[in-house]
């Protein structure tokens, strides 16, 4: 399985940009897909999850409100939406699956794609 995460860019402050994860194959529709992100020097941090079914959704505290996670499965994508982009939220965005079919359990996460650079300008 491979996660294609595509997207990026850059754009300045206070702009949007909208973060795509597709994969093949069917099974991606039934597990919980995540997006992380990596700026240099750190670590790579959690952003955003949500749910096979879309119903249970997390965020990162820093973005909530900006951020919107959400999942098409007819189209086997999972979609980052970030509005009110800030120079802190400048990284690399990679999207990670847990790949166990309907789970319910705390994500873990074992496919991983290859990352999509967001630049945000002052």
């Amino acid at each position: 399985v491979q996660l294609q995460a595509s997207g990026g860019g850059l754009v300045q402050a206070g702009g949007s940009l909208r973060l795509s994860c597709a994969a093949s194959g069917p099974a991606f529709s039934t597990w919980i897909v995540g997006w992380f992100r990596q700026s240099p020097g750190k670590e790579r941090e959690f952003v955003a999850s949500i749910s096979w079914s879309g119903t249970h959704i997390n965020y990162l505290e820093s973005v909530k409100g900006r951020f919107t996670i959400s999942r098409n499965n007819a189209k086997n994508t999972v979609y980052l939406q970030m509005n009110s982009l800030k120079p802190e939220d400048t990284a690399v965005y990679y999207c990670a699956a847990d790949a166990t079919p309907y789970s319910s359990r705390d994500p873990r996460w074992n496919f991983w794609g290859q990352g999509t650079q967001v630049t945000v300008s002052s």
